[in-house]
C-alpha cells in the first residue's frame, strides 16, 4: 500500500428535517426557525463547495439565499420556509428588496435570485419541496425584466404614487 493512500470518504447521512419546526407564531418560534434556517443554509453552502464551486462564488450564492430566507421569509414575512407559496419570490424581488435597499439594482438583485434559485434546487434535491413549486420558484427567479421595471418605476414614483406601485406587487398578499 502506498503512503498516499486515503480511504474513500464514507457518505454522511444528512440530518432529518422536521418541516413543522420551521413554523413561526411567536418570537421564540422566529428565533428557533432562524437558527434552523441558518443550519440548513450552512449545509447548502457545504453542498456548493462539495459540488466543486469556488469558495468565493459559493459564499456569494449562499449569501443571496441567506438574505432571502432569514431577512425576508423568516424576519419579515414570518413564513415557514417549507410553505409552498407561489408568488413569494416575486414579493421579495418585486417589492421588499426594492424598498429595503438604499440603492436597489438589478445586478445585486440578480445575485440574490441566483442564490434563491440554487437554494430551492437544493431543497428539492433533498425531497423537501415539490417539483411543481421548484418550477414556479425558478420562473419567479428568472423574471429579471419584471424586476428591472419595478426598480425603474420605483424611482419614478411621485406624489402618492407609492400606493399604486405597491398594489402591483403587494407584500400584503399571503
Amino acid at each position: 500500500m502506498s503512503d498516499n493512500y486515503k480511504p474513500a470518504r464514507e457518505p454522511v447521512a444528512e440530518p432529518v428535517v422536521n418541516k413543522d419546526e420551521f413554523a413561526i407564531v411567536t418570537v421564540d418560534d422566529e428565533i428557533r426557525a432562524d437558527g434552523l434556517c441558518q443550519s440548513l443554509l450552512k449545509r447548502f453552502y457545504d453542498s456548493l463547495l462539495e459540488g466543486g464551486m469556488d469558495p468565493q462564488e459559493a459564499t456569494r450564492v449562499a449569501s443571496g439565499a441567506d438574505y432571502y430566507v432569514r431577512d425576508f421569509l423568516v424576519g419579515y414575512k414570518h413564513c415557514n420556509l417549507f410553505d409552498e407559496r407561489p408568488g413569494i419570490v416575486r414579493q421579495f424581488a418585486g417589492n421588499w428588496y426594492i424598498v429595503n435597499t438604499i440603492e436597489p439594482s438589478i445586478e445585486e438583485l440578480a445575485g440574490h435570485l441566483l442564490g434563491v434559485r440554487s437554494f430551492y434546487r437544493f431543497l428539492n434535491g433533498r425531497g423537501l419541496i415539490g417539483g411543481d413549486f421548484l418550477a414556479a420558484m425558478e420562473q419567479e427567479c428568472g423574471d429579471g425584466a419584471f424586476y428591472e421595471s419595478r426598480i425603474r418605476s420605483f424611482w419614478e414614483i411621485t406624489g402618492d404614487g407609492y400606493i399604486a406601485w405597491e398594489r402591483e406587487c403587494s407584500l400584503k398578499q399571503k
